[in-house]
């Protein structure tokens, strides 16, 4: 019997708790990888009562951890320690440990933020610091304490105050309490692993490290969208102070560096994400590309529905958020209903994502007029069948990993309209459909209006599509990718042998218990 090893799958707000294509790519790897078992490490705002997925036998244990309920995680949540050490822990979250230990720590922790020089190893000493403090003194005592509090404020006035830059009250508030929130997993626990596996080169990088400063244990990091350039786009388009989007800039790009310099492998979905991770520190190296598989046979062409069959449709498969720019997608149904006025866009997907993004949407159709043509069709439960709903798909995000949506489609034999955002033209090329540039409107909606009236051409593409995903994305190559990437790593680590600081502490409790 082949050996599985135990893998530590690290996710944040996706599977097995909510849809989108890092779920997808996760189900497809706990279901058909044979080489390892997983536990999930779930990072989400609050707890979840049930997955969205039905799990397979390969996923053993799924461990919760939410980030941003009012309770913290370790009052929500047995993490597995022992009612005596929680005690103890507590017990020993001494004042003067604090001022002689922590304090100094978390005072490098904010310079290393704010400094202009970065290097990823004086952080990752500084992360370990902390990790080590953590191990034997109460998390939340510590963080809340009012020098804690002090020292960040006077601190980080300090710093800003070179560059006659200001802070609120409020802008001090809030930045503490990211930087509370984002480092609570350097005090759970996690289970021993033989791999930590994370979904994203961002702060769900702290489970990895623990295993990594406890045991050695390598880490695989596959980069969808990179962490770091979404993050970018989203706090420069966000209405935060700009003391707060320089925070939390730095502080993501901190840890986006000592991702790349803790792991052990770095697997993209696509080339183009090689480009910013070389340029955050990765080791060339040891990045290598896994393209994401689909499964051919199930996402297969299949007869337009009876009630789509006269109607000129497009179809799309996009959680509603900004990321996805479908107001972008609904200016180009504004431009292709000039020339098809029954032109019909169908979007699946989750409309209560972003409330605040999914009601910008509906006012954008409706001052447009596209009520009858533009329709957010919410859930779709048979994914494998929406695609042949329409004569073609359409996406429009403005960042993207190697999108599932547009290797479905092709699969299908329904050609794509897309942005020329992340790995799309590594899938999607002329002979398969149109790329075009993000926000550009005017030119995706006459690509939409030439595929829509030349059936030619649109089958033609359709036919070059299919034949593309089979020769190139089929599940099983991205399954066998990922069982050699497990091999590998494995094989390059020697026998995992516990941190000394746990081999003093079992002493120390067996010589207690005696």
């Amino acid at each position: 019997m082949e050996k599985k090893y135990d893998v530590l799958l690290i996710l944040e707000g996706t599977y097995p708790f909510n849809g989108g294509g890092v779920s997808t790519w996760s189900h497809m790897l706990c279901n058909d990888v044979n080489n390892a078992n997983f536990s999930l490490y779930s990072i989400n705002a609050n707890f979840e009562l049930k997955p969205k997925y039905e799990l397979g036998e390969n996923v053993k244990n799924v461990i919760q951890v939410p980030l941003w309920s009012p309770l913290e995680p370790q009052e929500m949540v047995d993490y597995g320690k022992k009612f005596y050490k929680i005690v103890r822990t507590k017990e020993r979250s001494d004042d003067k440990d604090l001022v002689e230990k922590f304090i100094p720590t978390f005072r490098k922790l904010i310079k290393s933020i704010y400094s202009d020089t970065r290097v990823a190893s004086d952080f990752d000493a500084i992360i370990y610091s902390m990790w080590q403090y953590f191990q034997t003194h109460d998390y939340k005592k510590t963080m809340l304490h009012e020098e804690v509090w002090k020292t960040f404020c006077s601190l980080v006035k300090e710093i800003i105050s070179k560059d006659n830059e200001k802070a609120t009250l409020y802008d001090l508030t809030l930045g503490m309490r990211w930087i509370y929130r984002f480092l609570i997993p350097l005090s759970i626990d996690v289970p021993k692993a033989d791999i930590s596996h994370l979904t994203i080169s961002g702060f769900p990088v702290i489970p990895a490290l623990v295993l990594k400063y406890k045991y050695d244990t390598p880490i695989v990091a596959t980069e969808h969208g990179v962490f770091i350039r979404e993050r970018l786009i989203a706090i420069n388009s966000s209405e935060y102070s700009f003391f707060l989007k320089k925070l939390l800039i730095r502080f993501s790009e901190s840890i986006t560096e000592l991702v790349y310099y803790k792991a052990d492998m770095i697997l993209s979905v696509n080339k183009f994400n090689m480009i910013w991770e070389k340029m955050y520190g990765a080791n060339p190296e040891i990045i290598d590309v896994i393209y994401n598989g689909v499964d051919h046979e199930l996402f297969a062409p299949a007869p337009k529905p009876e009630k789509f069959r006269d109607v000129p449709t497009v179809v799309a498969a996009a959680r509603i958020f900004e990321l996805k720019d479908v107001i972008t997608m609904i200016k180009s149904c504004g431009e292709a209903k000039k020339s098809i006025p029954n032109v019909q866009y169908l979007v699946y997907g989750d409309n209560n994502a972003v409330p605040e993004y999914t009601k910008e949407c509906n006012d954008l159709i409706a001052e447009l007029g596209l009520e009858d043509n533009f329709k957010l069709a919410g859930y779709h439960s048979k994914p494998h069948q929406l695609f042949c709903e329409g004569d073609i798909s359409i996406l429009t995000s403005i960042s993207e990993g190697f999108p599932y949506t547009v290797i479905e489609s092709m699969s299908c034999g329904i050609p794509v309209v897309a942005t020329d955002v992340g790995g799309v033209s590594e899938a999607l090329d002329s002979s398969c459909g149109f790329i075009c540039k993000p926000k550009d409107h005017v030119e995706i909606g006459m690509r939409v209006v030439e595929l829509l009236q030349n059936e030619e051409l649109r089958l033609q593409m359709g036919r070059n599509a299919r034949k593309k995903v089979i020769e190139n994305f089929t599940i099983d190559k991205f399954i066998k990718g990922y069982e050699y990437a497990y091999e590998k790593v494995m094989t390059q680590k020697e026998v995992q042998v516990p941190h000394p600081i746990f081999i003093q502490m079992e002493a120390q409790e067996a010589q207690e218990a005696s």
